[in-house]
């Protein structure tokens, strides 16, 4: 999924949290922005677009890996089958 685009983003509906950040590096941060909160924002929304689509495609390898083994299970069987005892 790709990250909204800057403008929608900045059009949301806003909620204030509060955040633990390190101090040294929220001074050097404000030097190269004026706006912190629009800038993390940006770089949040970022993340999680890139977690979403590492999320899907684990799950894209994981479907695929799921129907070539039924796949083999289909043309050869289950090892198992041969060593049942029922």
């Amino acid at each position: 999924m790709p990250a909204a685009p800057i403008a929608i983003v900045a059009a949301m509906r806003k909620r204030a949290v509060n955040l633990t950040l390190n101090e040294g590096l929220v001074a050097q941060a404000k030097t190269y922005t004026s706006n912190l909160s629009a800038t993390m924002e940006v770089l949040l929304t970022d993340y999680v677009a890139q977690q979403q689509q590492t999320r899907l495609t684990r799950q894209q390898q994981a479907d695929a890996a799921s129907m070539d083994w039924n796949a083999v299970h289909a043309a050869v069987g289950s090892f198992a089958d041969e060593h049942s005892t029922l």
